[in-house]
Formats: C-alpha cells, sequence, structure tokens
C-alpha cells in the first residue's frame, strides 16, 4: 500500500473516532436539555390547569348597569350561529326553553316559616333574558336576579311521572354567571297531591325528589335526595346519596354553563352526570345515607350495664409499696447555687421606664379619667447591659424531684371488656326492595337562598328515554359549549393571564421560548472544537502536514515496510530450512546406499565409519540450525558436503544437483 493513502487511513480513522465521541456528547447534551424542555412546559402547563380550577378565592364585585351592557357587548359571540328552540323527539313529561312568554310558571306568594319576617318573604326577583357572555342570539334562560333573598318559582308538569317500570331522568342547565359564593341552584320535583298550589310553595312542600348544585363557604356539592316513605308508620325519611368522588370545584367558578342530569332506573340503580360525563352511581338500597332498609337488630334500650361490670384492662398494683426514700415533697425546680450574677448588672436601674416623648392628651379629663401617666416602655440604659433590676438566680432541674408516687399498673384479672347492650329485633324493622317506586311527581320547583345574584337556568326537560335527552342537550347546550369554545381566549392570553397573578411564570415562558432556540443550535450549528476535545486524543487529529513533516512519515513508512519484509524473509528461511533438513537426510540415505554400491568389500568397515561420523555430523547441524534465527540455507550445504568425507566425484556432483533442484 502506498504510504499516501497509509496516511490518508490513519487520519480517517482518528476522524471518525473522534466524531463518533463528539456524537455521543451532543447526544447526552441533547437528551438533558430535552428533558429540561419537558419538565418546563409541563410545569406552565400545570399552572393554567390550576389557575382554571383553582380560582376560588376571587370575590366577584358588584358592578353597575352601564359597565353590565359593556362586557355583554365586549364578551358576545365572534362565532356566528342560528339558534333554533330545541324541540322533544320523543315522550316528555316537561319541558321548558324560556325562550317565549314565561308561561305556566307561578311564583310563591307565601312565606319562609321559622325566619324573620323581614326576610321571610318569597320576594326574590326573576328575569328572563340571553347570557351576559357567550351569548346565543335568541337563546334566553331564567336568572335569578336577587341577592339575599328567598326565591321560589313552579310549574306543573305536562303529565305526572308515575315510578313504574321507566326510568326517570331529569336535565336542566346552570351558569354561576357571576360565581357563587353562597347559595343553591338545584330543583324540587314535587309530589302530587290533591292539595298542591304552587302559589304557597315554600320549604315544606313535599318534594320527592330534590337534585341540583349546592355551595357555600369551601363545601361543593351537587345534592342527590328522595324522600323515601316508611311503609309501617308512612312517615317521610330523607336519603341522600353518596358525595361524588370528583372535585367540583370548576364547575361553580368558571362562568360556563354546565348541563346536570339524574337518572333513576328501575332496577334501583343511579346516575349523575355533568357536562353528559358520569360523577357518581349507585345504588338507591347500598348508596344512600342513612339506609333505606333499617338494620333487622337494634341494641335494647332497656338493656343496663351491671354496677359490678368491670372494663378496666389495666389496675393499679394492690401489692406495690412506695418506696422510703421516695420524697413527695421535692420541688420540680431549684435554684441554681452555681450561678453569678453578670458583670455590669444595674440593680438600681428598672427594665421599664415612662416614656419621656409621651404628652397627656388634651382631652384627657382627670376627674373622669384619674391621673394621667405616661406609657411605659422599655429602659433604654438596660438594652447595652446584660440585665437590670433585681437579679435573681435562675431555676434549673432538681435532681431529687420523683414527683407524686404511683403504684404500677398491672392486667386486671377481673377484666370483662367492654360491656355493650344486647341485641333483639327491630320492632321498626321492613324491607323495601324496590325503593325506586316512589312518590308519584307532577310539579317542579326553583325553592332558592343565594348571596349571589345572575344564576343562570335553561332548557328543562322531564323524560324517560336517554336518547331524548341527549337530543335536547345537543339542541340546546352543545350549541353554548360550541360558542364559549369558539370564544376561549388564545393560549397567549392565558399565559400572560396567569403570569399576572404569578409573575415568576415569567421566567418559565422565557427558558421556554429559548429552549427551540438552544436546541436548534444544539443540532444544526457545526460543533466547534475545544480544548477539552484536542487534548482528548491529540494524536489522533489530523493537522496540516508540511514538507518536513511529509519526508518523516514517507521515512516511517519505508521502515515499516522493511521490518515488514524482513518478518517475511525470516518466515520463508524458516520454511527452507526446514526443507533442506529434509533434504540432508535423503541425501544421506542415497549416499549409504550408494557408497555400498560403489565400494569394494575390504573399504567397507572404514566406509561404514565414515558414514556414521558423517549421520552424527548432519544430526549435530540439525540441532545447532534449529537454534539458530538466521538464514543459512548455502553455508549449511556446504559444510554437509565437506562433512560427508567421501573424495568421490559422482557422489558430490549428484548431491549438488540434488540441492540446486529442490
Amino acid at each position: 500500500m502506498p504510504w499516501e493513502q497509509a496516511a490518508g487511513f490513519g487520519q480517517r480513522g482518528a476522524e471518525e473516532d473522534l466524531v463518533a465521541v463528539l456524537q455521543i456528547t451532543r447526544m447526552h447534551l441533547q437528551w438533558d436539555w430535552l428533558c429540561l424542555g419537558a419538565l418546563i412546559i409541563s410545569s406552565v402547563t400545570a399552572e393554567i390547569e390550576n389557575e382554571e380550577t383553582l380560582d376560588a378565592d376571587v370575590e366577584v364585585e358588584d358592578f353597575d348597569k352601564q359597565s353590565q351592557e359593556a362586557d355583554v357587548d365586549r364578551d358576545k359571540s365572534s362565532l356566528e350561529v342560528v339558534y333554533q328552540t330545541p324541540k322533544p323527539t320523543g315522550e316528555v313529561y316537561f319541558t321548558e326553553t324560556f325562550d317565549g312568554v314565561l308561561a305556566g310558571w307561578v311564583l310563591s306568594k307565601t312565606k319562609k316559616e321559622d325566619t324573620d319576617d323581614n326576610i321571610a318573604k318569597y320576594d326574590g326577583r326573576w328575569e328572563v333574558e340571553e347570557l351576559k357572555e357567550n351569548t346565543v342570539p335568541g337563546d334566553r334562560g331564567l336568572v335569578l336576579k336577587s341577592v339575599a333573598k328567598h326565591h321560589a318559582i313552579s310549574a306543573m308538569l305536562t303529565k305526572a311521572f308515575i315510578f313504574d317500570n321507566k326510568p326517570l331522568i331529569v336535565q336542566y342547565e346552570v351558569n354561576f354567571q357571576e360565581g357563587i359564593d353562597c347559595g343553591g341552584a338545584y330543583i324540587k320535583l314535587l309530589s302530587s297531591s290533591d292539595d298542591l298550589n304552587l302559589e304557597y310553595f315554600f320549604d315544606k312542600t313535599p318534594y320527592t325528589i330534590m337534585f341540583g348544585p349546592d355551595k357555600c363557604g369551601e363545601d361543593y356539592k351537587l345534592h342527590f335526595i328522595f324522600r323515601h316513605k316508611n311503609p309501617k308508620t308512612g312517615e317521610y325519611d330523607e336519603k341522600h346519596a353518596k358525595r361524588p368522588d370528583v372535585d367540583l370545584k370548576k364547575f361553580y367558578l368558571d362562568k360556563k354553563t354546565h348541563l346536570y342530569t339524574l337518572v333513576l332506573k328501575p332496577d334501583d340503580t343511579f346516575e349523575i352526570l355533568i357536562d353528559q360525563s358520569v360523577v357518581s352511581k349507585g345504588s338507591l338500597l347500598e348508596d344512600m345515607v342513612p339506609p333505606v332498609n333499617p338494620p333487622k337488630e337494634i341494641e335494647d334500650p332497656s338493656d343496663k350495664k351491671p354496677d359490678d361490670w368491670d372494663e378496666r384492662p389495666k389496675i393499679p398494683d394492690p401489692n406495690a409499696v412506695k418506696p422510703d426514700d421516695w420524697d413527695e415533697d421535692e420541688p420540680s425546680k431549684i435554684e441554681d447555687s452555681d450561678a453569678v450574677k453578670p458583670e455590669g448588672w444595674l440593680d438600681d436601674e428598672p427594665q421599664y421606664v415612662p416614656d419621656p416623648n409621651a404628652k397627656k392628651p388634651k382631652d384627657w379629663d382627670e376627674e373622669m379619667d384619674g391621673e394621667w401617666e405616661a406609657p411605659q416602655i422599655p429602659n433604654p440604659k438596660c438594652e447595652t447591659a446584660p440585665g437590670c433590676g433585681h437579679w435573681v438566680r435562675p431555676m434549673k432541674n432538681n435532681p431529687n424531684y420523683k414527683g407524686k408516687w404511683k403504684a404500677p399498673m398491672i392486667d386486671n384479672p377481673n377484666y370483662q371488656g367492654i360491656w355493650s347492650p344486647r341485641k333483639i329485633p327491630n320492632p321498626d324493622y321492613f324491607e323495601d326492595l324496590h325503593p325506586f317506586e316512589m312518590t308519584t311527581v307532577s310539579a317542579v320547583g326553583l325553592e332558592l337562598w343565594s348571596m349571589t345574584s345572575d344564576i343562570y337556568f335553561d332548557n328543562f326537560i322531564i323524560c324517560s328515554e336517554k336518547e331524548v335527552a341527549d337530543r335536547w342537550a345537543a339542541d340546546g347546550w352543545g350549541l353554548k359549549k360550541l360558542v364559549a369554545s369558539a370564544n376561549e381566549p388564545g393560549m397567549f392570553s392565558q399565559l400572560v393571564t396567569a403570569a399576572e397573578d404569578h409573575p415568576w411564570l415569567w421566567v418559565l415562558y422565557i427558558l421556554t421560548l429559548a429552549l427551540p432556540v438552544g436546541l436548534g443550535v444544539l443540532f444544526c450549528w457545526p460543533a466547534k472544537k475545544t480544548d477539552e476535545d484536542i487534548d482528548f486524543k491529540k494524536t489522533d487529529i489530523s493537522k496540516p502536514i508540511t514538507k518536513g513533516e511529509l519526508k518523516q512519515e514517507r521515512e516511517e513508512l519505508e521502515d515499516d515496510e522493511i521490518e515488514l519484509e524482513e518478518k517475511e524473509n525470516e518466515d520463508t528461511a524458516e520454511d527452507e530450512r526446514r526443507e533442506m533438513e529434509e533434504t540432508k537426510r535423503e541425501l544421506i540415505k542415497d549416499t549409504k546406499k550408494m557408497g555400498r554400491e560403489a565400494l569394494p568389500s575390504e573399504d567397507e568397515g572404514e566406509g561404514g565409519e565414515d558414514i556414521d561420523e558423517e549421520e552424527n555430523e548432519v544430526a549435530d547441524g540439525s540441532q545447532e540450525g534449529d537454534m539458530s534465527n538466521k538464514s543459512g540455507s548455502e553455508d549449511e550445504m556446504k559444510e554437509a558436503d565437506e562433512s560427508t568425507g567421501f573424495g568421490d566425484g559422482p557422489l558430490k556432483s549428484v548431491r549438488k544437483r540434488r540441492v540446486r533442484k529442490d
């Protein structure tokens, strides 16, 4: 191989090694940047979601009518929609869209019992109007307008719902347009009765089901309550569904319209949905508090604990005796006799002195208020001294203090366990296997108290088919959701809003923006060689070759070629030496054979001795040849010719021809 190609291959090999190392290093740096970027983006996203769901502490301030109208104009939908009043597609028991005349709804004229007269009246105001934000032109709803007032309004169903073999589905929309501080937005399905008068609808009016959101303080609730009739006594008890496991906070604070759905099935199961997603479900027999069916056994109210019943698992050891050296009169603290008053202690200075800058108020009346005295302040002289006033030795723990002696506790041999009354059959026990069979419903009503105004209600429906309710929701709530999504602020606005409340988010934003730039530079910009890269594999880096270095490398390559040729010659010589040894052995055998045939009988003994000597010399020569590393095939051949000791010309010529031939 020419030296130029060898040098080129050496340089390229070094460059490939260096490039591989640099690529590995850059890959590690790239992964570090990617991990950091993912962490930053996750933090920003989590913060934005946190802002959307945890903005509970923001207080809603009252604003005048002009600001409300301005907000309405500003927040009108940018999405052009054509609204059509939803129409039911199947059998329904009640529907209301509030898009037309408010017909069939009755305002209560009664008073709330057990309440002060000034707030007992149901005089809260209701209005039918559009949403303030994300308005859908033509879509109106019922809005609770008054603050700190009792509100009551109700309407009769188109036909009464009887709990037999059909499911009950109750669905309506709620929007807390100003958030919610304390108040509810639940509805009541009023029980059917002959004396039901909607003008006297109030909190004591019998209802079958109460369902909907309610909030006060930080307690976010979603009610599902049904009144169950005791088959023995005929009395009604409220049964409450267990609280949902999901966080309800965002539904009260995001100022969006949410869809609330209750599904009761004849198999005594229920489902509660918000925005068509299940948030709670269970069984009327197992997941209500208190349970529908009472326990079979109860504690005997007449059973009393015996006077000699011992519930103490441990008692003081009656055989224990107080030790003679136990002194109960020793105090827990004593003066430290080793303490010494610090130097510079000011015994004659009080800790507090009258404030010299204080002045008696002009309206001070000594006859009414007494003699005026300046307020006390810490003595300035005591600030630089260890202390002022009478010095008292500090207290320390008394090593002889043992306290009040008590006998050690031992297991009570008379312990009988915790007493409990015996169980007896529950005289009020009953078993209602189908609590779904509730009291017939004939009206729906809203009976509410709220500290927040502008609670929006819309699109009530009561039916038995889920498909009908879903279609109704698509025509009403689905359109509101579409408009609200179109009016959602962009990502940039959300980021700025979040950063206004949490300025430290600007740091994350800057890092997030700088991350793509850094990654682009890292991936695309050509890497520069640093001192560490040069020191990493200095001998393998290709450098510009000068004329002198080129000559030196040429000489080194020539030396390497010479060494390689010498090594190959040594291997060839070794092979030739072995072949010559084999040739010697064959010549010796031929010589013996020819000598026996050519020499007379009288010379046999002398010739035989010469042959033996020649064999010994050849054997010695072969051993010496094995220990030598140099090529000597021609010399060895000459020595072999001389060592035979024969003067016969034909023999020598034969041996020489054999050697040349081989």
